[in-house]
């Protein structure tokens, strides 16, 4: 059989992300989602999925969106007190890997104190990829002892991989059954495969600040009507 993980990534994005990655779980293929700390939807995030004990629930580590949640960072955020937008932005920084490791332990910690159950950890825009980081996400993956998604540039030194393989095709113009299915067929017997996704619905919060938000409802309809292989079992979350 092929183990199959279905995350979306940006669960507590806004209120309408939530409701559209709950309806992808409770009516589709969708089993895992990671939350974005920092952003206006993660209380609301972690109430709904109180509900739905069957959705596996991360942390989507934040250094590219929104606010910290610390104040007094300086060299991970612009002088307005906002992260920078893209990843190029923020590497071209001279960073203070200690200000992640607070600001990430922050993020993790407030989604624990709300209730959160961690079954791993990744990244808004992979960051956490990045060489600079990698210390500092192997550190944290030790001290909660989960694993972390390996992303397109491999498992990352010192970690236990969230999985054997990772596809991030399903974004954009790829999101269709068909590149579900054809992720799925690329794989080998016994593999544990990561399939990014990120659906939701729409509200202002999404449409202003996200350049991703109308193929977010795409996301959810395909993932609600496309049928699980017979070869293939959703990853189940103790």
């Amino acid at each position: 059989m092929i183990e199959l993980i279905i995350n979306a990534d940006d669960f507590g994005y806004s209120e309408a992300v939530n409701y559209g990655i709950i309806r992808s779980h409770t009516h589709g293929v969708l089993n895992s989602a990671t939350v974005m700390m920092n952003m206006p939807g993660a209380e609301h995030a972690l109430e709904l999925s109180k509900k739905h004990p069957t959705l596996g629930l991360g942390v989507h580590l934040v250094l590219t969106c929104g606010r910290p949640i610390l104040s007094g960072l300086n060299t991970i955020t612009q002088p307005n007190g906002y992260f920078y937008k893209s990843p190029t932005l923020l590497f071209n920084e001279d960073i203070d890997t200690d200000e992640v490791k607070r600001e990430w332990t922050v993020q993790i910690e407030r989604f624990l104190s709300l209730g959160g159950r961690l079954t791993h950890l990744d990244s808004h825009h992979h960051v956490h990829g990045h060489p600079i980081l990698q210390s500092v996400i192997a550190e944290l993956a030790n001290s909660y002892n989960v694993p972390v998604r390996i992303g397109r540039q491999g498992s990352i030194p010192g970690t236990t991989p969230f999985s054997t393989t990772f596809a991030g095709d399903f974004y954009g113009d790829g999101v269709s059954e068909q590149t579900l299915t054809n992720i799925i067929s690329n794989a080998k017997y016994g593999d544990v495969v990561e399939i990014m996704t990120h659906p939701g619905y729409l509200d202002s919060v999404v449409l202003q600040g996200s350049s991703y938000h109308t193929p977010r409802t795409r996301e959810v309809d395909v993932l609600t009507s496309w049928e699980l292989p017979s070869h293939v079992t959703l990853k189940t979350w103790n």
